[in-house]
């Protein structure tokens, strides 16, 4: 499923802005929950440490879509970032890639826009457009994974996203060794250390010392039987096939969906992680291990549900 298939549901019409540490993909919804308008563009950095260039920004993708779309005014803007977010203040905690540190972000645009502002975690919107749209609908209780350069997750107990002030869902710094490789987090041994597509990149060229574009490129070469990428593959499948053991034995989710640049991996990938998980677990709820559905668009499309979710608090008397 694509942005452009799905359909958030009737109401006001809401614009949905997806940041992400090098792009941002905007989307404009309609009354009947039907993306009518896209655009994206590079993400804007500020020299100053602040989230001043990102509003700006915000504020012209505002006004460009109401010239472009004049017959649709949204009643809501959808924001998500990266980064630690803390939805509950409107708070954009901390990024590194971006380089704010308790940036107000939700006070800044409603103030630059004029309108409300529903602020979150990009990740977390993936998240609740799986669970509410794609590969974990219909469960009350799901993980979803997105495995790319880094490991990061959303998680559903009880039909309800975890949040804890922002901090919930960070599973690819997981500590899995203490003697493992350091994280640019200051920590050691963190899940995306070993199993993100960046990491299996990395730990291939240090033990082979032959340069490859990607994880992609390393699953090829351990399919044609390169001992050191079989290598490689294998750990990153272990590691991630303890974490999912592990997030199932403290959460029973019924749905672990993964989606991310390594995803797109098949069977390659799911075929011996659900062999993994299956062997690490005992009385457990066995999850269903299963390829997120949204790929791409769940941002955005998360970002389109929460906004829609404020603007229909709104409406309620």
């Amino acid at each position: 499923m694509s942005a452009a298939d799905a359909v958030i549901g009737a109401g006001a019409p809401v614009l949905a802005i997806d940041v992400g540490g090098t792009g941002v993909k905007a989307g404009l919804f309609d009354d009947r929950g039907v993306l009518r308008h896209t655009r994206t563009e590079p993400t804007a950095r500020g020299s100053d440490g602040t989230a001043s260039a990102l509003v700006s920004q915000v504020r012209g993708l505002t006004h460009r879509f109401a010239r472009e779309v004049p017959g649709i005014s949204p009643a809501v803007v959808g924001l998500s970032v990266p980064g630690i977010v803390n939805e509950r203040t409107g708070t954009a905690v901390f990024s590194s890639n971006l380089g704010w540190r308790d940036a107000p972000i939700q006070a800044l645009a409603e103030d630059a826009l004029g309108l409300p502002v529903a602020f979150g975690h990009d990740v977390r919107a993936a998240c609740l457009a799986e669970y509410e749209l794609g590969a974990a609908k219909g469960a009350r209780d799901a993980v979803i994974l997105t495995v790319g350069t880094g490991i990061a997750g959303g998680i559903i107990v009880g039909g309800r996203l975890a949040i804890a002030d922002g901090y919930a869902g960070e599973i690819g710094h997981a500590p899995l060794d203490p003697s493992g490789p350091a994280c640019a987090c200051g920590a050691r041994g963190c899940v995306e250390q070993i199993a993100s597509a960046s990491a299996i990149r990395r730990r291939y060229e240090e033990r082979s010392g032959t340069p490859v574009t990607g994880s992609r490129e390393v699953r090829e070469r351990a399919d044609a039987g390169d001992a050191v990428a079989e290598q490689v593959w294998a750990e990153a499948i272990d590691a991630l096939a303890l974490t999912i053991g592990q997030l199932t034995a403290f959460l029973g989710p019924e749905v672990v969906a993964i989606g991310g640049g390594l995803s797109r991996a098949g069977d390659a990938l799911f075929t011996p992680l659900r062999r993994g998980v299956q062997r690490l677990l005992s009385f457990h709820r066995l999850p269903q291990i299963v390829p997120a559905a949204l790929l791409d668009d769940a941002g955005l499309l998360g970002t389109a549900l929460r906004a829609r979710a404020v603007s229909a608090e709104k409406a309620t008397p």
